[in-house]
């Protein structure tokens, strides 16, 4: 059966499908995400603390190239393949590369579950894959357009901002600030405070799933006939972009917990970050088209039967 967890998402399916008045108010689900990516940095940086060494930047330096190869790879395949708009294109190429935080703690949570080895480290993965793919999804829209020969510096300007934005929106800033503190006080001497939120992982975990459950059903009651290359995309799409993250992993030499968790987040798409960004900066953008590969295609595929494939698919290439 899966993980506990992950049924709190099929049930926020079904309760979506069937148009139940279940919902989870907005606060509730802000206070949620906050605690959820709070937590993860607290238990990356317990996990890292001393730990680091030049073993480490070299893994860190790994992982921050796949955040610039995914949307390089994925941007040819939806303008040529799939055939949308090059700000369509561009979009998706941002969302894919960048990561999905749903996804690393449903992935964490697995790893747990199964006793595998992992290092404290993984928590910054999400940094480093997140923020390279959405500023080089945006630089391929404006490296293609038709007015990027007549950039000025109004465009700099906003591309500055852009940095700006993503380097201190709250997510990054929890998820980093969580990995400061729990470094510098490890498992112990902040225990006092730590623990009220790492105990309650779990808790937390399930009822942002049941929220996300919820959302991927209202996103998935817009599909329709002409989304059918969409779909295959982000069917197709974890499968893909998983191999490459295990392989990263294996030449890494990283243990089976962190290359299950980096399979899991190469092979996972953005649906806080990266909207927001390519929201502001490419209004010709369908958000749209994104959000339903994203989140209500590419997630549960991840959560459902990803994780576990990825697993194994681990176990096969390790030997």
């Amino acid at each position: 059966m899966p993980d506990i967890v992950v049924m709190f998402f099929v049930l926020g399916v079904v309760a979506g499908l069937v148009r139940s008045d279940l919902s989870i108010p907005k606060a509730a689900y802000d206070i949620l995400s906050l605690l959820l990516m709070l937590t993860i940095g607290l238990k990356g940086g317990m996990a890292l603390h001393g730990s680091l060494n030049a073993a480490l930047l070299i893994e860190l330096a790994g992982v921050t190239l796949l955040g610039i190869l995914i949307p390089l790879i994925v941007f040819p395949v939806v303008r040529y393949v799939v055939r949308l708009s090059l700000a369509d294109s561009a979009s998706l190429a941002a969302h894919y590369g960048s990561v999905s935080a749903g996804t690393f703690a449903v992935a964490l949570a697995y790893v747990e579950a199964h006793s595998l080895t992992t290092g404290g480290q993984v928590t910054l993965y999400l940094v480093l894959l997140e923020l390279p793919a959405i500023m080089l999804g945006l630089l391929l829209y404006r490296r293609f357009s038709r007015d990027s020969r007549t950039a000025t510096p109004a465009g700099l300007n906003k591309t500055s901002g852009l940095w700006h934005e993503t380097l201190t929106n709250r997510g990054v800033i929890l998820l980093v600030g969580g990995v400061l503190i729990g470094w510098l006080y490890g498992p112990n001497a902040g225990e006092s405070v730590t623990s009220l939120y790492t105990n309650a992982f779990q808790g937390i975990l399930a009822l942002f799933l049941l929220e996300m459950g919820l959302v991927a059903a209202e996103t998935l009651r817009g599909l329709r006939w002409g989304h059918s290359r969409l779909v295959i995309l982000a069917l197709t799409a974890p499968v893909v972009l998983s191999s490459i993250g295990l392989l990263m992993a294996f030449w890494l030499g990283l243990p089976a917990g962190s290359a299950v968790i980096l399979a899991s987040l190469t092979a996972s798409a953005s649906y806080i970050a990266a909207p927001v960004a390519i929201r502001a900066a490419i209004p010709e953008a369908n958000i749209g088209l994104a959000m339903l590969a994203s989140l209500g295609i590419t997630f549960p595929f991840n959560v459902l039967i990803g994780i576990p494939l990825y697993h194994q698919l681990w176990g096969w290439l390790a030997g």
